[in-house]
């Protein structure tokens, strides 16, 4: 299946002060992390959603170069991000090859993902399903996997409404991948959530 991959790396950071995403993170920022599992899964292309913050494209294309992976690299402008997350979601979508048979969807401030997860998420949309995401002690992670039926759903999105509200309808139609690590739910909101392993539902 060709696949792709967006994340969605537009927000504020409001409630960490501002620049979340290139705080430091390891050897790095924290956005790396979203890109390191971003270019390790079996996706053509990785689409970075940027908003105000011309910063965050830089660090993409910074981390992309050092992989020498930049012809991998899509930089996408959501120029109306402060509107909500579906804006930054259909900026994206907008940029995905018409032949993709799929897209991972990754949250820019989740860094913890391990890479094993992603090739196994191709193998549950390969057999059929809609949609799959990972599962850690019962709650629902990231990255999702969305089939490209579902494209014009997400593209329909408004406000600050992200994939769950379409996931939220599919019932058996999402395969839920068991995940040994709770990195799919870790996500960074404030700074001192970089000393816990805290999860939000989305």
């Amino acid at each position: 299946m060709k696949l792709e991959a967006i994340i969605l790396a537009a927000g504020a950071g409001s409630r960490f002060g501002g620049g979340k995403l290139l705080a430091p993170w390891g050897d790095g920022v924290l956005l790396d992390g979203a890109m390191a599992t971003a270019f390790a899964a079996p996706v053509n292309r990785v689409h970075v959603v940027w908003g105000a913050d011309s910063r965050v494209a830089a660090a993409a294309e910074a981390f992309a170069t050092r992989m020498e992976a930049r012809d991998r690299l899509s930089l996408v402008h959501a120029e109306r991000h402060t509107e909500g997350m579906a804006q930054s979601l259909r900026a994206g979508l907008a940029r995905l090859d018409a032949a993709s048979a799929g897209v991972f969807v990754f949250l820019g401030d989740m860094p913890r993902i391990g890479p094993e997860i992603t090739p196994r998420l191709t193998e549950a949309l390969a057999a059929g399903v809609l949609a799959a995401a990972p599962e850690f002690g019962g709650r629902r992670g990231h990255p999702v996997l969305f089939s490209a039926a579902l494209y014009p759903a997400l593209m329909a999105l408004s406000g600050d409404r992200g994939g769950a509200s379409v996931l939220a309808g599919l019932g058996d139609a999402v395969a839920l991948v068991p995940s040994a690590d709770d990195g799919v739910l870790f996500d960074v909101d404030r700074a001192e959530d970089f000393g816990e392993r805290p999860g939000r539902d989305e």
